[in-house]
């Protein structure tokens, strides 16, 4: 048990901003306390998560208040804990057509609409992407649709794509270590922030249409597996020749990117584990974001910012484009052997069309080997906060 009095507040010229703040504060408290008491213990014998009780104390007219910004933190705390356990649990457990299966569940306990997308539908749909990663598995992919409508008018319209490979071998470019693949089931990590995220934005009453793309399978070597030198035709007609079967998320990504562009959204990102060298850039505290609009990245950034779920700004340079350059195809599916996080984002910009985009790449905070503060050891469920405030707060970029 624990009671903390929410009395520590500077004074506000304005009783709105100071109402602002003090709800900031009530979400926070619950929030550090909720997150940090995680532990994934689905699997161990006779062992459960403890029940916490956090009791808040607040004096006069802020205690009835006080229920707005606890709801709050209440919302957003038990969607990351719900990323944390998608991202937490071992790949025999949460194949794609058990996260998609999981995925129907919450939209249903949510308000959500849901439609989930086969390999007959995704072959019809031209999605071959998803499929070519998926030529591997003995596992079918998934691609599952959600979609949030307020109840009033929209603010706008938002579209998140989450990377959802359950398990990465790394295909027949085989990852060369086992302390790589033991944390390769959390290569779905995107998808599980973007489900996740999106099951709080009723109760949230977010204004903002938001819909989601989870793009699920895993990424096995087999006599059937993709192999260097193939070349996929996507859902927008652009083809890529593969150069390494282990830069397989963007692969996934990019039928999700070009559905996403086909009903004109405001704005679109994209969330996913992608590449070893942005984690060599930022470490394993910071995100990079890049993409095409000033203006929505901005509205990332604030995100972030308000969410504690730190990202840093990478350059789109568009002249490293060529570094994607096909003899035979519309481009590579990697650009060498620098800049890979921004070549990977290239990649992936050929997808958005004249969507303002923006690309989380969470490959470096997606888990943490060892308590740290509030995170305890495995995944972190990095991004899901920062997706509910950026649907909470989102308005139409500028183009």
């Amino acid at each position: 048990d624990a009671c903390m009095p929410l009395r520590l507040f500077r004074r506000e010229n304005s009783s709105a901003a100071r109402r602002e703040r003090e709800e900031r504060l009530e979400k926070a408290v619950v929030e550090g306390f909720v997150l940090a008491s995680y532990r994934y213990t689905d699997l161990k014998s006779g062992v459960t998560n403890p029940a916490i009780t956090l009791t808040l104390v607040a004096s006069g007219a802020r205690a009835k208040g006080c229920d707005s910004g606890v709801d709050r933190g209440r919302a957003t705390s038990s969607a990351a804990w719900t990323a944390r356990d998608l991202a937490n649990t071992p790949p025999a457990y949460l194949t794609a057509r058990m996260l998609a299966d999981r995925a129907v569940t919450l939209a249903k306990e949510s308000g959500l609409e849901v439609e989930v997308f086969d390999n007959d539908k995704l072959a019809v749909m031209g999605c071959g992407g998803l499929l070519g990663v998926n030529r591997g598995s003995t596992e079918p992919a998934r691609m599952v649709k959600l979609t949030y409508t307020p109840s009033g008018a929209a603010s706008g319209h938002l579209v998140m794509v989450g990377k959802g490979i359950t398990y990465d071998s790394g295909g027949i470019s085989l990852k060369p270590s086992d302390a790589m693949h033991a944390n390769m089931k959390m290569d779905m990590s995107g998808a599980a922030a973007v489900l996740s995220a999106m099951s709080a934005l009723k109760a949230l009453r977010c204004r903002a249409k938001v819909t989601g793309y989870l793009m699920c399978t895993d990424n096995r070597p087999s006599g059937s597996a993709l192999a260097m030198g193939d070349v996929l035709t996507f859902r927008n007609g652009k083809t890529a020749e593969i150069h390494n079967t282990d830069a397989e998320g963007r692969l996934v990504l990019a039928d999700g990117l070009s559905l996403g562009t086909e009903s004109k959204p405001d704005a679109m990102i994209d969330i996913a584990t992608l590449t070893g060298a942005c984690l060599a850039a930022l470490g394993t505290k910071i995100a990079g974001v890049l993409g095409t609009s000033d203006s929505f990245i901005d509205q990332v950034r604030g995100a972030a910012e308000r969410a504690d779920e730190p990202v840093w700004q990478l350059p789109l340079e568009r002249d490293y484009r060529r570094l994607l350059d096909s003899n035979v195809a519309d481009m590579r599916n990697i650009g060498g052997p620098y800049a890979g996080a921004i070549t990977a984002a290239l990649f992936l910009a050929e997808f958005t069309g004249e969507v303002p985009w923006a690309h989380l790449d969470i490959a470096g905070p997606m888990n943490v080997d060892g308590d740290d503060g509030w995170l305890s050891r495995g995944a972190t469920g990095f991004g899901t906060r920062l997706l509910i405030d950026l649907a909470l707060n989102f308005t139409k970029p500028r183009r």
